[in-house]
C-alpha cells in the first residue's frame, strides 16, 4: 500500500474502514477534511436518521450504541456500539460540527430484526453438538473473524446490531442486516461485523441467528477472514499485527490508503465470493439504493460513504435500481423503536463475546485522543495505576520502559512499539517479571472500564426515565467498574437505595445482587455489588410493559407473578422479596394467594421450606418499618400445622429423606427461633415507646401503633412466641427419645438431639444418655452412624463439641472400637462424611485426644477437675498470667497492671 499518490476517481467518496479503529477513524476525519463532501453516509439503521443529532450534544459521550428494539417486544432487540474511535464516529461529529447532513444506509433495523426471528423460527431443529456461533451473515465478520475490531456501528450498525437480549437470540442479527460485511470483511473488523454476541447483550449469542440450514451451517465454515488473507501475502503470522504496522501506526494520509484498501477487497471478493455471507446482497442492494437517492440529491461528487470495507466493492457495482428492488421485495418487517445508549469499552472487548469486538479498547482509544508520544504517555498511565495499587514504580522505571519498548519494536521491525512491546516492557521493567501485575494493567488499561453517557433528551421508555430520575435522587449513579454498596437501612437515603435495587431485581435488570457483608451482620446492614452493563437498557425497556415507573412495574410483575405461582414456596419467597422492595399496594394480592396455598398445601416439606421465608419477611419488615401483620398471622399457622405434620412425616424415610427432613428441621428451628425474637424484640420496643408516651403525654405515631398491631396480631405477644418455641422443643424432645420404633431415622433422632443441646434445653448429662442408647450394642452398627451424623455431624460445631466433652468423645471412641470388622465397611462412608466436615484444626486436636486417651468421667475443666493424659490439672495461673500484659496491649487497656489485677485477670 505504498508508491505514488493516486488521484481519487470520480463518484462517490467510498471510505472502507475497519470498525472501531483508531487509523480509520484518522483517516476518515482527515479525508472528509480534504474532501468537504455535501452529504455523509454511514452503514447502519436508516431509523437512526431521526436522533443521530443528539451525538453533537455535550452530554453525549462515548462508548455509546444505538439500541433498536420490537416496539411489541423489547427483547427482540439489537445494538449498533460506537466508541469515540469508531470510524463513523468521526464521520457523524466531522458532519454535525460541519452542519453537513448524516445518513445511514444500512438494511432498516424494522427489517433486519424480523428477518432474525424468522431465521430463529426456521433454525428450531438444532443439530447435536455444540450450538452454531451467531455469526452474522456478514462475509467480513468471517473474513476477519480473528481480527480483533469489529465495531459497533459497524458490526452492529451495518445493519446487524449486536444481540440486545438473551431471550432473542437470533433478534439481534438479521441474516443480512448483522453480518456487516465491513464488519468481518474489513480487515479492520477481526470477529463477527454482525456483532452477534456482546458478552452483555441480553440477546442471543449470534445476532443473527444459528443458522438454520445444514447449508448455511457450512457457509459458516466458508467464511473467509480478509485480514488473515492480507496479512498473510504481506507476510505476517499476526493479522493484528499487520495491521496495526499498515494502518494504526501511520499517518492520517490521505484517500489513497481508501483506494488501497477497495482494491485489495475487490481481489478478495473476486477470489472468495460472498464470503459465507449470502446475506449481504440483501443490505448492500439497500446500501446502493439510498446511495443512488443521495447522489442524486447532492451530485456524484459531493457524497462521502463511512462502511465497512468488504462493503466498498458492492457500493461500485453496476446494478440496476429494478435488480436491488426485487431482492428487497417481500423482506419481513416489524415496527421498531431506537434510541441511544451507555456502552462500555468493557463490552467492545472480542473476549465479552462481541463478535466485531478488538481486543484493546483502551489502547485503542488511547492511541485516538493521545496528542503526541502515545508510547511515553501510556507508559506513564500505567505507572500509575501501579503506583495507586501500592507497587514501587518511580519515573527511572518509565523511562527505561519506554528505551525497552522502542528497542523491542526496532528488533521486530515494527514502525512504533505496539501494545505488545508496551506490556512486554512493562512486564520486565515495572514488575519484576510477573504476570500479576500485568493482568491488571489489562484489565483497567488495555481494556478499561469506561461507561458512556447520553443526553437526557434521547429517546427512553418512560419507564428508563423514572429509573434515571430515581437514580439521581438517590446518589446512585450507574458505572460501568464493579464496585460494592455498604446500606445503612436506618438512613432513608440508604432504605430508598435497596428498595430500588430490590425492586429492580424482581423486575429482572439485576444492576445490583446481594453480597456477604464483611462488616456488620445486622438486618439494618445489607450489601450490594453493583456493576451496569449495556444489556440492562433492553431489560429496562422490556420491563417497561409492567409500568412507567419503578414502583407501578415492580407492584404490576408481584402481583402478576402472586397469581401464577404454582408452589407455596415460590409465594413466600414472592413475598419476602416484595417487603424488601417496600411493596405495600402488592401484598394484598401475594399475602391472599400466600393464605390460599398455605391452607391447601398439606406436605410438611412444602410447609417448612416456605416458613424460612416468610419470617424472615416479618423480621425484614420490622427493620424497614412495615406492617407485617398479615405475614406474622401467616407464619404463626405454618408453624402450628409443622408442629403436627413432623413427627409422623420423619417415619420411615430412606437415606435421601432423612437428610432432607434434616435440613427442613434446621431451618424450622431458625425460623421459629427468629420469630421468637422479633416477637419479643418488638414487644420490648412496644413497651419502651408506650412508657415514654405515658411519661411526656404525648399521643402514640402512627408508626410505633403500627408496630404494636403486629407484635399483638404477628404472635400475640412474646408469651405466645416463647409457647410455639416449648411446643417446638417438646416436639423435638420426642423425636428424640424415640428408639427407632417407629422407625424415626438415627439420623433424625441424633439431630433432635443436638438442637435441643444447643438450645439449653437438654442438659449435658441427658444428651450423654441419649449418645449411649444410641451406640449399645444393641444398635445396627449404621443406624448407630447415623445417628452419630445426625448429633455431631455437618458444620454445627460437633467437632468443638467432642473436643470440650470428653465423656461424648469416650462414647463415641468405645463404640467405635467395638463396630464387628464385617459390619464397619458400612459405617466407615457416613463417619467419613461426618469428620471430613471439621476443621483441619478440629480434627488434630480430635486425634491428640484419642491417642492420648480422652477421661470419660466428665469433661475437662475447672481448678479440680481431673485431666486428660498429656494435659495439666486444671488451670495454672502464673502460665496464664504470662500473657496478660499482651492481651490487655491488644485491647488497648493499662499495659502495666498490678500483680493482683493479674492474677485475678489470669483466674
Amino acid at each position: 500500500m505504498t508508491g505514488a499518490p493516486r488521484a481519487r476517481p470520480a463518484g462517490p467518496l467510498l471510505l472502507g474502514v475497519r470498525h472501531h479503529g483508531p487509523g480509520s477513524a484518522r483517516a476518515v476525519r482527515a479525508a472528509l477534511e480534504a474532501c468537504a463532501p455535501r452529504v455523509v453516509l454511514i452503514e447502519g439503521p436508516p431509523e437512526a436518521d431521526a436522533i443521530v443529532r443528539l451525538a453533537a450534544e455535550k452530554d453525549m459521550r462515548p462508548p455509546v450504541a444505538l439500541l433498536a428494539h420490537a416496539a411489541d417486544d423489547p427483547g427482540r432487540a439489537g445494538f449498533w456500539p460506537l466508541a469515540g474511535f469508531s470510524p463513523e464516529w468521526a464521520a457523524i461529529q466531522w458532519a454535525l460540527a460541519h452542519e453537513v447532513p448524516v445518513r445511514f444506509i444500512d438494511l432498516p433495523a424494522a427489517n433486519s430484526l424480523a428477518m432474525s426471528a424468522k431465521e430463529t423460527r426456521t433454525a428450531e431443529p438444532a443439530p447435536a453438538g455444540p450450538p452454531a456461533p451467531a455469526v452474522p451473515p456478514d462475509p467480513a465478520a468471517e473474513l476477519a473473524p480473528a481480527v480483533a475490531p469489529a465495531p459497533a456501528v459497524a458490526s452492529a450498525p451495518s445493519g446487524a446490531p449486536t444481540p440486545g437480549d438473551p431471550a432473542a437470540p437470533g433478534d439481534q442479527a438479521n441474516p443480512g442486516d448483522q453480518a456487516h460485511p465491513l464488519d468481518s470483511a474489513d480487515p479492520l473488523d477481526q470477529a463477527d461485523p454482525l456483532d452477534p454476541a456482546d458478552p452483555g447483550a441480553p440477546a442471543a449469542p449470534g445476532g443473527q441467528g444459528a443458522p438454520a440450514a445444514p447449508a448455511a451451517r457450512s457457509a459458516e465454515r466458508l467464511r473467509v477472514d480478509p485480514l488473515s488473507v492480507l496479512a498473510e501475502a504481506a507476510g505476517y503470522d499476526d493479522p493484528e499485527r499487520w495491521w496495526e504496522d499498515v494502518i494504526e501506526h501511520r499517518g492520517t494520509g490521505g484517500t489513497e490508503a481508501f483506494t488501497a484498501v477497495a482494491e485489495a477487497m475487490a481481489a478478495l471478493r473476486a477470489e472468495y465470493g460472498h464470503g459465507g455471507h449470502e446475506d449481504d446482497a440483501v443490505r448492500e442492494a439497500h446500501m446502493r439504493l439510498r446511495l443512488r437517492e443521495a447522489r442524486r440529491e447532492f451530485g456524484d461528487d459531493e457524497v462521502a460513504v463511512v462502511c465497512g470495507a468488504w462493503h466498498v466493492p458492492a457500493l461500485g457495482e453496476r446494478t440496476s435500481v429494478t435488480a436491488d428492488r426485487k431482492l428487497l421485495k417481500g423482506l419481513p418487517k416489524v415496527k421498531t423503536e431506537i434510541s441511544w445508549v451507555p456502552w462500555t469499552h468493557r463490552r467492545l472487548a472480542r473476549h465479552s463475546g462481541y463478535g466485531a469486538g478488538i481486543t484493546s479498547p483502551g489502547w485503542y482509544d488511547h492511541l485516538f485522543h493521545a496528542p503526541g508520544r502515545p508510547v511515553e504517555r501510556w507508559l506513564t498511565k500505567v505507572a500509575g495505576l501501579l503506583r495507586a495499587e501500592d507497587f514501587s514504580v518511580s519515573s527511572a522505571h518509565v523511562i527505561e520502559a519506554v528505551r525497552l519498548a522502542e528497542t523491542l519494536a526496532a528488533m521486530r521491525g515494527r514502525p512504533l512499539a505496539g501494545l505488545a512491546e508496551t506490556l512486554d516492557a512493562v512486564r520486565a521493567v515495572m514488575c519484576e517479571g510477573s504476570d500479576v501485575p500485568i493482568a491488571l494493567v489489562r484489565d483497567r488499561l488495555v481494556v478499561g472500564d469506561v461507561l458512556g453517557e447520553v443526553p437526557e433528551s434521547a429517546p427512553a421508555v418512560p419507564l428508563q426515565r423514572d429509573l434515571t430520575r430515581t437514580q439521581r435522587s438517590l446518589r446512585l449513579k450507574p458505572e460501568a467498574l464493579e464496585r460494592e454498596l455498604e446500606l445503612d437501612l436506618r438512613k432513608e437515603t440508604d432504605a430508598g437505595r435497596s428498595r430500588l435495587l430490590h425492586r429492580l431485581r424482581l423486575l429482572g435488570v439485576d444492576w445490583g445482587t446481594p453480597a456477604v457483608s464483611r462488616g456488620s451482620t445486622g438486618t439494618f446492614r445489607e450489601t450490594w455489588r453493583l456493576r451496569w452493563e449495556p444489556e440492562l437498557s433492553v431489560r429496562v425497556a422490556e420491563a417497561g410493559v409492567w409500568g412507567t415507573t419503578v414502583l407501578s412495574a415492580a407492584t404490576a410483575k408481584a402481583e402478576t407473578e402472586a397469581r401464577s405461582a404454582k408452589g407455596l414456596a415460590e409465594v413466600t419467597e414472592l413475598a419476602e422479596r416484595c417487603l424488601l422492595a417496600g411493596l405495600s399496594g402488592a401484598l394484598p394480592v401475594v399475602m391472599r394467594s400466600l393464605a390460599d396455598r398455605a391452607a391447601l398445601d398439606a406436605d410438611v416439606g412444602h410447609l417448612a421450606q416456605a416458613l424460612p421465608a416468610l419470617v424472615r419477611s416479618v423480621r425484614y419488615g420490622d427493620v424497614r418499618g412495615t406492617d407485617t401483620v398479615a405475614l406474622g398471622e401467616v407464619a404463626v399457622g405454618l408453624t402450628e400445622r409443622i408442629l403436627v405434620g413432623l413427627p409422623p412425616a420423619c417415619v420411615g424415610l430412606d437415606a435421601d429423606g432423612a437428610a432432607e427432613m434434616r435440613r427442613h428441621m434446621e431451618a424450622v428451628h431458625r425460623a421459629i427461633g427468629l420469630l421468637s425474637e422479633t416477637a419479643t424484640e418488638t414487644a420490648t420496643e412496644t413497651g419502651a415507646a408506650a412508657a415514654a408516651e405515658t411519661e411526656t403525654g404525648t399521643e402514640a405515631r402512627p408508626h410505633t401503633q403500627t408496630d404494636a398491631r403486629s407484635a399483638q396480631t404477628r404472635s400475640a405477644g412474646p408469651g405466645a412466641a416463647d409457647g410455639l418455641r416449648a411446643r417446638w422443643a417438646a416436639m423435638l424432645r420426642s423425636l428424640a427419645g424415640r428408639d427407632g420404633t417407629p422407625a424415626t431415622p438415627g439420623l433424625i433422632r441424633g439431630r433432635a438431639a443436638r438442637l435441643l443441646l444447643d438450645d439449653g434445653r437438654l442438659a449435658e448429662d441427658e444428651a450423654a444418655r441419649l449418645m449411649g442408647l444410641a451406640l449399645s450394642p444393641g444398635t445396627q452398627p449404621p443406624e448407630a452412624a447415623s445417628w452419630i451424623e445426625g448429633f455431631i455431624g455437618g458444620g454445627a460445631g460437633g467437632g468443638m463439641l467432642l473436643v470440650h466433652d470428653e465423656r461424648l468423645l469416650g462414647l463415641v471412641d468405645h463404640w467405635l472400637i467395638s463396630v464387628p470388622a464385617e459390619a464397619f465397611t458400612d459405617v466407615l462412608p457416613l463417619l467419613r462424611r461426618t469428620f471430613s466436615a471439621y476443621d483441619t484444626g478440629v480434627r488434630r486436636t480430635l486425634g491428640e485426644l484419642v491417642r492420648r486417651g480422652p477421661a470419660v468421667d466428665g469433661p475437662t475443666g475447672g481448678q479440680g477437675a481431673p485431666a486428660a493424659p498429656g494435659f495439666g490439672p486444671g488451670l495454672d495461673p502464673d502460665r496464664a498470667a504470662a500473657v496478660v500484659s499482651t492481651v490487655r496491649l491488644l485491647l488497648g487497656l493499662d499495659s502495666a497492671p498490678h500483680a493482683n489485677d493479674t492474677m485475678e485477670a489470669a483466674r
